[in-house]
């Protein structure tokens, strides 16, 4: 049986704007009782809004996604595992019934993985291990721009329903290309995105960005490098900019405000003073180990998280996905990471993904695509083969380097790097 919850919620009168209209937490619109468990699948910022303070009033077991995350087969999975699998839109929602009866959890919040490593799978947490910020904050308006049910989503919106003063402005996918603007109207003063979204943001439009009274930026979910950092730097002098390393599995566990890519190698295996829960961060190999305080549930101890590491001079960089950032070229290796940080350190480059493509005698090249800055005088391939032939190795030079005409990105806010 479920544990109803009556406790008041110190979020509850903080400002959200979603869907064009502005309400707050209280007087958002509510989905009539929903079952429990219950994977509730939406296609705007609203319900999923609605399906967390509902969760935070009852203490239901819930799972909020976007509908294109979950496609009929996981549907089924999910059945089977005893949710009910309810679409929501507004005041009308379909429900179709678990196929399994079994003990609910009450409490607890699951997370689709970003499915990076695969089919996505399930995370388990609770209000409680998703409010990683606990601290007092000064009043602050956040834009939220990612897909609701994801780590960062949540990031942001425990922030806003937990502590008083912090107002949400949420941004739909159809808002995105336009979400300055929206985001200067309402006086957000605070975003999180990754470094793409903040790169396509520059892309499209700098003066429109330059113009939303930032005072907190924040990036994270993929690689950060220093040429993004810089630009934001040079957009927003007076603001303070960090990177957050986080994930479904061990919760937000590096952050780094200093303005330079990657963290610290002192930090690496420090043991926590007393009384502090601190992530224990380590490198087997070349592979990225945390502990954190932060997990979801089950997986305490070391997790190994499948994201690689290099280290240039006094820092620690984490550079992609262990299975895809190493191309081997004729037994010579290298980062395919650190050949894409060479080539966004190009002033015309406003994106790069660097990539292994077949060749003969070596067996691997290294290849890359890349999108250039309209600001900027135009450039040829040539130009970048020879800008990075002073950087890199021989063997890690692109040969190969194809220009696309937008910066790509997935509904996660990250492109495919």
């Amino acid at each position: 049986m479920t544990a109803r919850r009556s406790t008041a919620l110190i979020g509850d009168d903080n400002r959200v704007v979603v869907g064009g209209e502005t309400l707050t937490w209280r007087t958002l619109h509510k989905l009539p009782q929903l079952p429990s468990p219950a994977a509730v699948l939406v296609d705007n910022g609203a319900d999923a809004l609605a399906a967390v303070r509902h969760h935070a009033v009852h203490g239901t077991e819930l799972l909020v996604a976007t509908s294109s995350r979950v496609d009929l087969a996981m549907r089924e999975e999910l059945g089977e595992s005893g949710f009910a699998v309810v679409i929501a839109n507004g005041d009308e929602h379909s429900v179709t019934p678990a196929k399994l009866k079994r003990v609910e959890e009450s409490g607890r919040v699951w997370l689709l993985t970003s499915g990076s490593t695969g089919r996505p799978k399930r995370i388990g947490h609770t209000l409680e291990s998703l409010t990683t910020v606990r601290g007092q904050q000064q009043p602050r308006t956040w834009l939220c721009p990612y897909s609701p049910g994801t780590y960062a989503w949540w990031q942001v919106v425990t922030l806003s329903l937990t502590q008083a003063d912090q107002a949400l402005v949420v941004i739909e996918p159809s808002e995105l290309e336009s979400w300055p603007k929206i985001a200067a109207e309402h006086g957000v003063t605070a975003a999180s995105g990754t470094p793409t979204f903040w790169r396509q943001t520059i892309y499209r439009d700098t003066e429109a960005l330059a113009a939303v009274p930032l005072e907190q930026i924040t990036l994270g979910g993929e690689p950060v490098d220093q040429a993004i950092l810089d630009r934001l730097r040079e957009i927003f002098p007076a603001a303070r900019i960090s990177w957050i390393y986080a994930s479904s599995e061990v919760g937000a566990s590096i952050v780094v405000h200093d303005g330079l890519a990657g963290f610290p190698k002192a930090w690496l295996d420090r043991e926590p003073e007393p009384g502090v829960e601190r992530p224990r961060i380590s490198v087997d190999g070349d592979e990225l180990v945390i502990s954190s305080p932060h997990h979801g549930a089950g997986l305490e101890g070391a997790h190994r998280t499948g994201d690689r590491v290099e280290f240039v001079d006094d820092r620690v960089l984490i550079t992609g996905r262990l299975d895809t950032d190493e191309i081997n070229v004729g037994g010579s290796k290298v980062s395919a990471g650190l050949v894409r940080n060479v080539l966004m350190a190009h002033p015309s480059v406003a994106w790069a993904r660097v990539f292994a493509r077949k060749a003969p005698i070596v067996g691997r090249m290294v290849a890359a695509e890349v999108v250039l800055d309209p600001g900027m005088g135009p450039i040829t391939d040539a130009d970048l083969v020879q800008w990075c032939t002073t950087r890199l190795p021989d063997y890690g030079v692109p040969r190969r380097i194809r220009f696309l005409d937008e910066i790509p990105s997935k509904e996660t806010l990250k492109s495919d790097v």
